[in-house]
Parts: C-alpha cells; structure tokens; sequence
C-alpha cells in the first residue's frame, strides 16, 4: 500500500506521456527464409583432451592395483585421498550456523566480491606495512581463483594495453598461453629452465629480459614456478626486479603457492613483497585453491598496485564491468571460509600449522624418491629432486620413458615428465624409483640444450614507464 500511494502521488505531481512503441530498424531479409539443415556444429572439430585432465582420466580408467596418479595438481594425504582442512570445516561449521542466525544468506555478493576477504588475502601476501596498500594504491577484486584472476588481469591489458604482448617463462602452466588471447593478448615466451641442470637459466632468463620491449607484460611465478619446481633466489629476484624498473616492463605475479612451497607465508611471499616496493605498476593473482584446498571453490583475487589512489579507483570502476559480463559476481562460500579463517588470529595460526603439514609431506617425498634413486643405482644425477620446491618435480624424464611409466608400470603422469610429489606415498617411493630406472635404462636419456626463446632485440633503448598505464582509464 505504501508504495501504491508513492506510486499514486508520483503520477497526479507528473503526468505521464503516452509514447509509442520503440520498435526496431531490422531491414528485410534477402531472399525467402527455410528451416536450418543439419546442424550449426557439424564443422566443429573435436578439441584435444586436456594434458592434465587427461591423466586423471587414463588413472580411473585403469584396473592396476599399483596405479599411480602423479599428474594431478592437488594434495593427497600419504593415504591418497584429498585433505578438506580442520579450519575449513571450522569455518564451515560456524557459516551454517550464521546462516541459521540470519546473519548471511544466499544473495549475490557485490561485483567486486567480500572487502573483508580480499583486503585480508591481500595483507597475508604483502604484509602489515606494504606502501601500496596504506598509500590505497592497490585495487582488489575478488575473483575464480587463479584462472579467473589471470582472465580479468587479461582483460586489463588488452582495454587498457593495446598493443602489449605478454611474455611467459618457457616452459609455464600450460593454461598461461591459452587465457591471454582470449582477450587479445599476444603471448611470447622467455627462457626459464635449463634440462641441462634441471635448473634456472637464469642468465638466458636475464638476457631475454633485457630484450623486451618497454611497456610488455612479465609473467612470473611467485614461487613454486609450475611445472619445474625451479625458483630464482632472493639475489637472483632482485637482478630480474632491477631489469623489470629500467626496461620499464609491467610484472604480472601469479602466486598459486604460498605457504605451500616451502611451509613458510612470509617466504614464499618475498618475491611479491619485494617488486611492490618497487614504486611500479604490477599485476597480482593470488588463488586459495592450493593452500586452503578450495579448489571446487574457486576463491581467489586480483590485485592491481597502481601509482596513486585515483588510477586506482578508476580502474577498479572499469574492473566491475569486466565482472559483470564474466560472470556478473563472484561465489560467496569459498570466500566466507577464507575470509573466517584470514581475520581471526587463532584460526589463521592453526591454519597456516595445517599448510606446513602438507608442505612438509611434499618436502618429505621429495627426499624419500631421492634415497630410493640414489638406492637402486638409477643413472643421473637427481639433485634436483631435493632442489626443486612446490608440488611439481620436473623429473627430466622425456616423453618415451614417460611412456614405458605409464604402459608398463601404470604411473600415470604429464609428458613432460613432470610428477606431482603430493600424489605420492612413503610405499610408493621405490615402486615409482625402479620403473623411473627401467625407463631409463630402455631408452636412455638425452640432455637437450635450453629451449631458450626466439626473442627479437628490442627497438631502441628501453627505459623506465612514465606515469601511469591507467592513467586515461575514465
């Protein structure tokens, strides 16, 4: 009734005005129309099933009693089943009863997702005292976990970076090179993992760097760089740091790991907490699918580390937009769960004990399938095992005796030899060891050379970027 009479008093203040129907301006169609033959999808090739999920794939499908999946990207338990967390199922617990209470319920959140999560994931990456974020100079989003934080951090670049290409470490997640064109975004890759050591080719990393053109895209990996479970060191990170600031490249940091690669969030925050200090424009993606197991979540944020306050808040205006065509708002429960755990001290101290229970398993294994190589004799050196960090070892193995593990053995693992040390167990350790050493004892192992980049000299000197990439973003 109260909005009848508002209603009512609205229309004998104004009038209204009878107007016509808008109608359209479609012109005729040439020719006389028939119903469609066949389909819209015959032509429509069949896609090639996905590397990762394939191996899942061929897993469950095989009747072996010793199969093995080392292809998945997501902890197991030394019993291999998947970990949902104490404080997970804390937090989950306490929702239900907020729920009940009528303190939330199942509304859309806003575009840009839950403050109260976004600001505190991105105080445990960069710190009480990062000078972006009191400055307010970073511009958070709530996102789909990962993916979707490089999907709208491509989106960025292709409105607001016309022209840029993005550069990517050779080898990346395979997913790096698929999402940037979806919005335009062309992709390179820079030289990253040397087969010779099974490490860093840090020099031709730096040197492919130096060739970039100013105002390019730099994808680095946080920590724990999936798939080689290679990272620069602190001294390293701040030689490519210092080349990113006088070239005037724009970081683009995917951080999937923390806490999860070495046990310690400060640690594997370093890289981070160092290039925002940096006083230059950056790209953050942070995903809490790893550390707090939310994959079917999909929790995670974008962050912008823009150069003032205003660039900021523009951005983030044009930001929603790209929102709301994706997906229009973000899911509400993963979020809810991080945003509990994150903002109370008691839950974030047994949580972070609960992330260094799973990093320690994954260092443990590591060193396990080290003694039981060393063990059986199993030609090469395998200090990389040990060297590497992070879920992924990328063994060196090349794709046919990756063949002989997985048709012989039923080992079920990526071609690129790349194993997920958390799908394996103390019992498993030798059993993966011997098949490792009669594949390559079948065919032994070739060293190849760094696959290196292609990367053209830049034109002209670069320098550092003036003012700010957003800096006519309305």
């Amino acid at each position: 009734k109260y909005l009848a009479d508002a209603m009512k008093d609205a229309i004998l203040t104004v009038p209204s005005t009878k107007t016509s129907s808008p109608g359209s301006s479609l012109p005729d169609a040439n020719g006389p129309a028939s119903p469609l033959e066949g389909s819209l999808f015959a032509d429509v090739a069949m896609a090639p099933p996905d590397a990762i999920l394939g191996v899942t794939q061929a897993f469950r499908a095989s009747t072996s009693p010793d199969k093995l999946n080392l292809g998945v990207g997501a902890y197991r338990s030394e019993e291999g089943t998947p970990w949902v967390l104490p404080t997970v199922k804390a937090a989950e617990a306490k929702l239900l009863e907020m729920q009940e209470a009528g303190k939330i319920n199942k509304e859309y959140l806003p575009i840009d997702g839950i403050p109260e999560f976004y600001n505190a994931a991105l105080k445990l990456m960069l710190g009480d005292n990062c000078t972006p974020v009191k400055e307010g100079r970073a511009c958070s989003v709530q996102c789909l976990s990962g993916t979707g934080g490089l999907r709208l951090a491509a989106a960025c670049i292709g409105a607001f970076q016309k022209g840029a290409t993005i550069y990517v470490p050779n080898p990346t997640w395979g997913n790096h090179n698929n999402i940037f064109p979806k919005e335009g975004v062309p992709v390179q890759k820079y030289t990253y993992y040397k087969p010779e050591t099974c490490g860093l080719d840090f020099e031709g990393m730096c040197a492919d760097l130096n060739k970039m053109p100013s105002g390019s895209v730099v994808l680095l990996h946080a920590c724990a760089h999936n798939p080689t479970g290679v990272d620069p060191t602190e001294e390293q990170w701040k030689e490519i740091a210092k080349i990113v600031k006088e070239r005037g490249l724009v970081p683009l940091i995917d951080s999937a790991y923390q806490g999860f690669a070495s046990g310690d969030f400060d640690k594997d925050a370093w890289a981070c907490r160092y290039f925002a200090e940096l006083g230059i424009e950056l790209y953050l993606v942070q995903s809490f699918a790893k550390n707090m197991g939310l994959y079917g979540e999909r929790t995670g944020l974008m962050t912008v580390i823009c150069k003032d306050e205003d660039n900021a808040n523009r951005l983030r205006s044009q930001i929603k937009p790209f929102i709301r065509t994706m997906y229009s708002s973000p899911p509400a429960h993963g979020a809810r769960i991080a945003e509990l755990i994150l903002n109370d001290p008691e839950q974030l101290s047994a949580w972070k004990k609960e992330v260094k229970v799973m990093a320690d398993r994954i260092i443990k294994m590591r060193k396990l399938l080290f003694q039981a190589l060393k063990d059986n004799g199993c030609p090469g050196n395998w200090d990389h095992v040990v060297n590497q960090i992070g879920m992924f070892t990328f063994t060196g193995l090349n794709p046919e005796q990756v063949e002989i593990l997985t048709k012989k053995y039923q080992i079920f693992l990526t071609k690129d030899g790349r194993i997920s040390m958390a799908g394996l167990s103390e019992s498993k350790c030798k059993y993966l060891a011997d098949a490792m050493k009669d594949a390559i004892l079948t065919v032994p192992s070739t060293k190849t050379s760094s696959p290196g980049s292609s990367l053209p000299d830049a034109n002209g000197p670069a320098s550092p970027l003036e003012g700010s990439l957003f800096a006519d973003v309305a």
